[in-house]
C-alpha cells in the first residue's frame, strides 16, 4: 500500500497555454519517465454509493470527503491501482493498493471479496466501505496527462487533456468503450501537487492563469450528464 498526503491547486487553461507552459518546464524540470509526446493515458472508474454520497459531498463542497476509483493506464496494462482520496482541510491523502488484472475485473463486477485476497490493511478497509455502504461503478473517465517532477517538496506538475468518459460500461480493460468527450477539447487541466511550499518559478507560472484556481473535479465531469437530467 501506498500513501501520499500533500496539497494540491487545480487550474483549467488553454490548449496554447499548456504547450507554452510544457515547452517551458521542459528545461527546468524533468519529465516523468511515461509522458513522452502528448503524454500517457489515463482510464479511471469511480465508484460511489447508491445516494451518490460522494458526488454530493463534493459538489456542496464538505471539508472531510473521499472518493474511490480504480485506474489503469490503457486496456493492455497487466494491473490496476486501487486509490481512495480524502480531502482533509488543505491536504489530498491518497492511498493506492496495487491489483492483479483479474482481481481488477472481479472488483468491477462487484465482487468485492476479491480485496480479501491482499494482506494490506488497506484492501480490508475497502472491502468493508464498499460493502457496507453499496458502493457501485458509476462512470469511466479516460484522459492524457503529461507531467513533470521535481525532488524539492516532492512537486509534481501535470497537465491533462481531450477529456472523455462514459456511463454506460465500466470494464477500464476494454477496446471499445463508448466515449463522449467530457471538457472543451481546447481546454487543459492543470494541477500542481506538492509538499511544503512551491518554487518561485512554479507561482510566477500560476499566477499568469487567467481562470484562477477551481475545484474542477473529473469524477463529476464525468457525471455532469446523467446528473443533470435526473428529475
Amino acid at each position: 500500500m501506498n500513501e501520499v498526503l500533500r496539497q494540491e491547486k487545480k487550474f483549467l487553461i488553454s490548449l496554447s497555454q499548456f504547450y507554452r507552459y510544457s515547452h517551458h518546464l521542459r528545461h527546468i524540470l524533468p519529465l516523468d519517465a511515461h509522458s513522452d509526446g502528448e503524454g500517457y493515458l489515463i482510464r479511471s472508474l469511480y465508484f460511489d454509493t447508491l445516494d451518490d454520497q460522494d458526488f454530493e459531498e463534493k459538489e456542496d463542497g464538505v471539508e472531510l470527503r473521499r472518493k474511490i476509483r480504480l485506474r489503469n493506464y490503457g486496456p493492455d496494462t497487466p494491473f490496476a491501482m486501487l486509490e481512495m482520496k480524502q480531502k482533509q482541510g488543505a491536504n489530498q491523502k491518497k492511498r493506492s493498493l496495487r491489483m492483479d488484472r483479474e482481481d481488477a475485473q472481479r472488483l468491477i463486477r462487484g465482487e468485492y471479496s476479491v480485496l480479501l485476497r491482499y494482506e494490506e490493511s488497506f484492501a480490508a478497509e475497502c472491502f468493508a466501505l464498499m460493502l457496507g455502504r453499496c458502493y457501485r461503478p458509476k462512470t469511466v473517465v479516460t484522459y492524457r496527462r503529461k507531467a513533470f517532477v521535481a525532488k524539492e517538496n516532492k512537486i509534481r506538475v501535470t497537465f491533462d487533456h481531450h477529456l472523455v468518459g462514459t456511463e454506460s460500461r465500466f470494464d477500464i480493460f476494454s477496446e471499445s468503450l463508448l466515449e463522449n468527450s467530457l471538457l472543451d477539447p481546447y481546454l487543459v487541466v492543470l494541477e500542481v501537487k506538492y509538499n511544503g511550499f512551491l518554487l518561485s518559478y512554479i507561482k510566477d507560472m500560476l499566477s499568469e492563469c487567467d481562470t484562477g484556481e477551481t475545484s474542477v473535479s473529473k469524477y463529476c465531469l464525468g457525471r455532469a450528464v446523467s446528473k443533470h437530467y435526473q428529475f
